[in-house]
């Protein structure tokens, strides 16, 4: 028997962990052209994303993201721990985690499957293969994400 599901009546959230300034200008331009109503919420750091995730200081409150991409080279807390803290958090472990990072190296990407990411994206170094990267995202995951039990979040 199948499982009812509703249409989502928001926007998606979708929390971006990335230091870089630039690259997180990027990915809202990009955001700005999709056809799937997102709220894009950045932090700067592994730390902050925990926070926002655990819902602790300044975020207590805040919706659980729908999706998140994360960066793996980032200050306090890189990438890599911020996965494994969330696919080991009963509570965090459903949210998909897309590694968006300008990693290309094989031992970041075996590392971050390890540890249960969703998909590893390699920044684009053009801003047309940013796009498309970011278009991907929008056609592939977050076209799934339009449908889920509303009761499935906080």
């Amino acid at each position: 028997m199948a499982i009812p599901t509703q249409k989502i009546n928001r926007a998606l959230d979708v929390l971006l962990v990335e230091d870089d300034h630039g690259d997180a200008l990027l990915t809202f331009e990009a955001f700005k052209d999709f056809k799937v109503p997102v709220d894009l919420i950045r932090v700067k750091d592994g730390e902050e994303a925990m926070a926002y995730l655990k819902k602790e200081n300044n975020y207590f409150g805040v919706r659980t993201p729908d999706l998140i991409l994360l960066d793996l080279n980032m200050p306090k807390k890189n990438g890599q721990e911020v996965l494994e803290e969330i696919k080991n958090d009963p509570q965090l472990n459903e949210i998909p985690v897309l590694i968006l990072t300008s990693s290309k190296s094989d031992v970041d990407i075996r590392k971050a499957y390890e540890a249960k990411a969703d998909f590893y994206i390699a920044k684009p170094t053009d801003l047309a293969g940013f796009y498309e990267a970011m278009r991907y995202v929008e056609e592939i995951w977050l076209s799934s994400l339009k449908y889920h039990d509303s009761s499935e979040k906080s």
